[in-house]
């Protein structure tokens, strides 16, 4: 999220030829800034574990919708057999199921900072 985000915030014109390349041109070019901040935002919040019931699922959508925008690259990275695809997006697959981990051990995680705060707030035993 942060490297791609920030990918679009400081080179949106990259953002645009990725978008018409793999996400059939969606976002328009003045969009790009603005959808770089929301990624570097949400991001942000998952690494720091802020609103870990809202960002984890937001997160685990936006890399699914990757991944389905990039799927030739998952099936095929080499291009083999399918035309359009690239190994760099291979590891979209490895991202998407990394953000459903974190959805099911939310309530595990035991370093972020929606846990020390719960846990600065509540009585000492």
């Amino acid at each position: 999220m942060l490297v791609w985000g920030m990918d679009k915030f400081a080179n949106p014109e990259h953002g645009v030829l990725v978008a018409e390349k793999f996400y059939f041109g969606l976002p328009a070019r003045s969009f790009m800034p603005v959808w770089g901040v929301l990624q570097l935002a949400l991001g942000t919040m998952v690494i720091l574990g802020l609103a870990r019931r809202i960002t984890y699922p937001v997160l685990a959508v936006a890399t699914g919708l990757t991944m389905v925008g990039v799927w030739r690259s998952i099936v095929d990275p080499w291009g083999w057999m399918l035309e359009g695809s690239n190994a760099l997006f291979f590891p979209s697959l490895i991202i998407f199921a990394g953000a459903l981990l974190l959805i099911a051990f939310r309530d595990d995680d035991a370093l972020v900072l929606g846990t020390a705060a719960a846990r600065a707030g509540a009585p000492r035993s």
